[in-house]
């Protein structure tokens, strides 16, 4: 029986989960992401091959395409649930191998209740901000156009959704500073020292 406990922080594309989990870290909690295991498999052959016997032209020289990738499954909704299905079992293994070594782990799920992995953790704390600002962070940080952030919003449960979940909502609507007290208060509500 497992005896940590595991945090999740959620939220779509662009609303602070990265924000979140470097403050999380500053403060000495263990923080694991998703999307750094993702990255991390992405070096695995065995992975690779999967990838390119899924999605044919998206693997060259032994690296991933990821742009061809995203171009491929991004606009197609089987496409996703298919690259969901294949990458998710295997990052949710390795997130989960690294956190249950420390008593209270947090970890940052992009696609947590989207790919039905919520009952997985004890807490769930979910980052919101406005679409707009999700939008130009987004554009910003990853060179992508407005259509295509959007479809990827798209792909992810928005903030009214968040609150029929049940989950500890973050609001990220001010400066940094500001967003540092709301977790602080967020972690104490959950009695998180």
């Amino acid at each position: 029986m497992r005896r940590n406990r595991r945090v999740a922080i959620t939220g779509g594309i662009g609303s602070g989960k990265s924000a979140v989990c470097a403050q999380l870290r500053a403060w000495g909690y263990p923080v694991f992401s998703c999307d750094e295991i993702s990255h991390e498999l992405r070096r695995d052959r065995s992975y690779l091959d999967g990838l390119e016997a899924l999605f044919p032209g998206t693997v060259c020289g032994g690296s991933l395409d990821a742009r061809a990738l995203a171009d491929r499954v991004f606009a197609r909704e089987e496409e996703v649930k298919k690259l969901n299905a294949y990458s998710h079992p295997r990052i949710m293994a390795e997130l989960f191998a690294q956190m249950d070594c420390f008593p209270v782990a947090f970890a940052e799920v992009p696609l947590l209740y989207e790919g039905g992995w919520e009952r997985s953790f004890d807490d769930v704390i979910a980052l919101v901000r406005p679409q707009e600002e999700r939008i130009a962070a987004v554009m910003a940080r990853d060179r992508l156009s407005r259509q295509e952030v959007l479809l990827r919003i798209h792909e992810q449960l928005g903030e009214e959704a968040l609150q029929e979940k049940g989950c500890l909502l973050l609001c990220n609507d001010g400066t940094p500073a500001e967003l540092s007290k709301k977790l602080r208060a967020a972690l104490d509500a959950l009695g998180i020292d």
